[in-house]
C-alpha cells in the first residue's frame, strides 16, 4: 500500500480548482491506459499569463492530488513559466510520491502542457487568418 505525504492527503481531500472553463483558451487532455487515470486541463489566459486554471481528473487519490496542486503551481504564471512545470516539480511540491504513483505526476505536467500547446495553437490560427484578411490594399483617388 502507497503512503502518501500529508500534502497530498490535503490536496486529494480538497482539490483545488476542480472544475470546467467553458470558453476555455486552451485545453488540454491525457490519459495512461495502464492504470487508467484520466485527466482534462482548461486554461484561460490574459496578458501572457494564465488568468485561471481548472482541471477534471478521473483517477487514483494521487492524479487528484497531482492535478490540483498543478493548477496552483500554474495559476498567475506567464506561459513561459508554466512550460517549467516539471513532474519532478510537481512530486517535490506534493513533498514525494510513492515510486509507483510517480507517473501521475507525469499526466498533471503533460495535460497542461498540452492545453497552452492548444491555446498557442488557437493564437497561430487567429493571426494568420488577421493578417490575410487585413491586408488588402485599395486605392483611392485624390
Amino acid at each position: 500500500m502507497a503512503v502518501y505525504s500529508d500534502k497530498v492527503m490535503e490536496h486529494f481531500t480538497n482539490p483545488r480548482n476542480v472544475g470546467e472553463i467553458e470558453d476555455a483558451d486552451g485545453v488540454g487532455e491525457v490519459g495512461n491506459p495502464v492504470c487508467g487515470d484520466m485527466m482534462t486541463f482548461y486554461v484561460k489566459v490574459k496578458d501572457n499569463k494564465l488568468d485561471d486554471v481548472k482541471f477534471k481528473t478521473f483517477g487514483c487519490g494521487a492524479a487528484i492530488a497531482v492535478s490540483s496542486m498543478v493548477t496552483e503551481m500554474a495559476l498567475g504564471k506567464t506561459l513561459e513559466e508554466v512550460r517549467e512545470i516539471t513532474p519532478e516539480a510537481v512530486a517535490m511540491e506534493l513533498e514525494g510520491l510513492p515510486k509507483n504513483k510517480m507517473h501521475c505526476s507525469n499526466l498533471g505536467a503533460q495535460a497542461l502542457n498540452k492545453a497552452v500547446d492548444d491555446y498557442l495553437s488557437k493564437q497561430k490560427v487567429q493571426s494568420n487568418s488577421k493578417s490575410k484578411s487585413g491586408k488588402r490594399k485599395t486605392k483611392t483617388r485624390d
